[in-house]
């Protein structure tokens, strides 16, 4: 068995053929007319520009944590300064999954714009390839990188002992702290970047000049179809990518505990590979979905997008019973605790049905027409203010099934499996990360693509395929964010539970004055970080806006152009000769550049405080209040942090589908509402304040609970608390025909018996408060019970 670990990264390099063989066949689609290739061009630059930026600046951060890691790990038993290459690796692997995405939707947008000019199923297949090359892309890149990594170190330090996996195991977590770093940096940057030109194109082009969204006379246009790749496309690769490789990383710490059980003896590796696999196989049954995306003219393209991700789905169930029940025993004991492989199996089910329960919820408080979106819609008849109440009571009520169907979750999965099942819930929700990511960046690509159709003014017929394949994109998108979220936060909290056994902590005693104080900060940590990213959209967007308000009034073409477009009510087919000649005048004559340029400086400048925050904040904690403070402080962060991101998340949906109702044509107490209403334009504000919420600080959050946790498992070692001095406080030991007696307080007794053949410990530890007798037993192997034996000898 042990001879399948160098078949995995075979499985990513068939990921990454697929991918170059999709992505070769979005470039050999026509482009189009000469504009739309101009307005593409100019979307490209925008995006690359960015992304150049980002990692320049990035690169010196990477560099900077690299060498802090050289000298870590070289200090530590069991780490190396390995440790920093696998940071480097997993930094470079996150970078270039979204420079994978950022490339290859700026190729789609054009191409699904001139595919949707002849046929919507052809527009369809366009974008869902760019998705796919996107998707498939990130799975690939991450198994190679593990795998490939944990082949290395194995043949370097061996994993025939418990103490050669550990190293490796801590070694190889640093690729999980660079994917985590550069995605939180790439989330939050993409952020502020997507929503500082949305913000301005909407307010002064919607709100003020009274211009259709991505109407060319408008500057900051560009600059808002920039925004969509390098948030929702390169921002949204990261982070999957970022939870795709912790839940891999944190349920391979967790399986070590098993290596040595007799149970396992035919396959020592099982429990640590198995994530492994099961990533690898999705890989394959994502492929695998992709064929079976397609939709004719007329048909609906959300039942085309469910049909190749159920299927993927069922496929990956049943892979899923194979291999654990191959990896696994079918039944073995740890610490008094019965597992079996079909308790396993069933922890993966239960993530993969709470991933899609809080999708579909998500898309209930979200989606177009349901019943919390058309209230939003009503309560904007009296207002921008009651929308905007509207919709925050919206987001703070979605929080509660999602919350219940994780902790549901959480309930099951430990009962199937303990922490490991956990841990295992979250692979089985990220298996199929890659159609799941392909769905994704399909809607962006879509979004693009409508954008470029009203920039080049092209037939109404095609706007409207495009508007189509956007309205399920704004579906798909709500539904990711969900998974999204509800896979952080099982992924959070494997990586808690891999740090608690890194360092040595059984349970935190919320009694505790420092525990408690971790738990009040953390639990302050979103807030003030959706702070930081809040503002900094507020800061770009008015930046922006001062631009945009500049060109309409300084740029004599724009202005003109303008005053015909509100002569006509936007119906340029009813302007005269002489006004369409002053309105195409203003053709090309925007700025675009220096609005593009405003959201890149703002973002870069922007993203590196909120970043800081998340990755020194656990290890001043850490060093300074030890590591039970610091589980407080996860435990913390992790609660809030989940529902920030759902109330967020949800909110800014419901806002922006609330808008889109009302563009479509609404009747509110018996009066049509439509564009340009005052009922529209309560809900553009609505969407722009919850702009920041979907698109910003609620994403970022998901990064944010698992880059602290992630910090938190790479500094363990360090940190982690010595088992005998710890657990029992004993005060004295003496060994007494094999039994070692020691009691630390007048109420608590500990009595530890020691096999020195089988090197097993069982501590019976019994409690008497106010008169009433508890009685706990561990069991201790290994090396633990090896450093028991030699202080007995001392």
């Amino acid at each position: 068995m042990e001879s399948l670990i160098y078949l995995l990264p075979l499985a990513g390099v068939v990921g990454l053929v697929f991918m170059f063989y999709k992505s070769a066949w979005v470039s050999k689609q026509e482009v189009g007319t000469e504009k739309m290739a101009i307005i593409a061009k100019h979307i490209s630059d925008g995006a690359l520009a960015f992304l150049k930026a980002e990692y320049k600046v990035l690169s010196v951060f990477v560099i900077a944590v690299a060498v802090l890691l050289v000298f870590k790990g070289n200090s530590e038993e069991n780490s190396s300064g390995l440790v920093a290459l696998s940071f480097v690796v997993g930094a470079l692997m996150s970078a270039l999954a979204g420079y994978i995405g950022m490339r290859i939707a700026t190729k789609a947008n054009v191409r699904t714009t001139n595919a949707a000019r002849t046929s919507l199923n052809k527009a369809l297949e366009v974008a869902f390839s760019g998705g796919a090359v996107m998707g498939i892309g990130v799975v690939s890149l991450g198994v190679i990188g593990l795998s490939v990594l944990f082949l290395i170190y194995s043949n370097i330090y061996g994993v025939d002992d418990k103490d050669g996996l550990a190293t490796v195991l801590n070694i190889i977590s640093g690729f999980s702290l660079g994917a985590s770093s550069i995605a939180l940096f790439a989330r939050v940057g993409g952020g502020i970047y997507t929503k500082a030109a949305d913000v301005g194109a909407d307010l002064v082009g919607k709100v003020e000049a009274g211009i259709p969204e991505d109407h060319p006379l408008n500057p900051a246009t560009i600059a808002d179809n920039v925004g969509d790749n390098v948030g929702d496309v390169a921002g949204m690769g990261a982070d999957l990518f970022e939870s795709f490789v912790g839940s891999i990383i944190a349920t391979m710490v967790l399986g070590a505990v098993f290596f040595n059980l007799d149970a396992f003896a035919e396959f020592k590796l099982g429990a640590v590979i198995l994530p492994l696999a099961l990533a690898a196989t999705g890989i394959i049954t994502s492929i695998i979905g992709t064929f079976f995306v397609k939709v004719k003219d007329g048909g609906n393209p959300q039942t085309a997008l469910n049909v190749g991700e159920y299927l993927s789905s069922a496929i990956m169930v049943v892979a899923s019973y194979f291999l654990i029940t191959n990896f696994l025993p079918e039944a073995w004991s740890f610490n008094g605790v019965e597992f079996t492989s079909m308790g396993v199996f069933l922890a993966t089910i239960v993530g993969l049905v709470a991933g899609l329960g809080v999708g579909m919820i998500t898309e209930y408080y979200t989606g177009t027409g349901t019943k919390p979106v058309t209230g939003i819609v009503n309560q904007s008849a009296t207002g921008a203010a009651t929308n905007i109440i509207a919709g925050l009571g919206v987001g703070m009520m979605s929080t509660a099934i999602p919350i219940l169907l994780i902790a549901a979750a959480i309930i099951l999965s430990f009962h199937f499996a303990g922490l490991y099942g956990i841990a295992i819930a979250a692979v089985g929700m990220l298996a199929n990360t890659g159609i799941q990511l392909a769905v994704d960046a399909y809607g962006p690509i879509s979004d693009n693509a409508g954008g470029i159709a009203e920039m080049a003014e092209l037939p109404k017929e095609v706007r409207e395929k495009t508007d189509k394949l956007d309205a399920v994109g704004n579906t798909t998108a709500a539904i990711g964010k969900g998974f999204a979220i509800a896979s952080a936060a099982l992924t959070a909290l494997a990586l808690f539970s891999a740090f608690m056994q890194q360092a040595n902590i059984n349970s935190i005693d919320i009694s505790k004055s420092t525990v408690m104080a971790g738990l009040f900060v953390g639990g302050m940590l979103p807030f003030v970080f959706s702070a930081l990213s809040m503002g900094a959209v507020g800061r770009a967007a008015m930046a922006m806006i001062e631009e945009v308000r500049r060109q309409f009034k300084d740029i004599p073409e724009l202005k003109n152009a303008l005053e015909v477009m509100r002569k006509y009510d936007s119906d340029m087919s009813k302007a005269t000769p002489e006004d369409r000649a002053i309105f195409d005048k203003a053709d090309g004559v925007a700025e675009y550049d220096k609005c593009v340029a405003i959201s890149t400086e703002a973002s870069i400048k922007e993203m590196v405080l909120p970043g800081l925050l998340a990755i020194v904040t656990p290890v001043l904690v850490g060093f300074i209040g030890g590591a039970e403070m610091l589980g407080g402080l996860l435990a913390g962060v992790t609660v809030t942090g989940v529902l920030m991101a759902i109330f967020q998340s949800n909110a800014g949906g419901a806002w922006d589908n609330a808008k889109k109702m009302i563009e479509e044509g609404v009747t509110v107490n018996g009066v049509e509402y439509g564009k340009g209403s005052d009922l529209h334009k309560a809900a553009v504000v609505g969407d722009t304040v919850g702009d920041p919420f979907k698109d910003t600080s609620g994403p970022s959050l998901n990064i944010l609970l698992k880059l602290m946790s992630v910090v938190a498992l790479v500094i363990a070692p360090s940190i982690a608390l010595n088992l005998e001095a710890h657990n029992e406080k004993t005060v004295t030991i003496e060994l007494q025909g094999g039994i070692q007696t020691a009691t630390n307080e007048v109420s608590k007794e500990v009595k530890v018996i020691i096999d020195k053949e089988e090197k097993k410990a069982t501590i019976t530890t019994t409690t008497i408060v106010d008169g009433e007798e508890k009685v706990e037993t561990k069991i201790l192997e290994g090396k633990d019970v090896e450093e028991l034996i030699k202080k007995e000898k001392q």
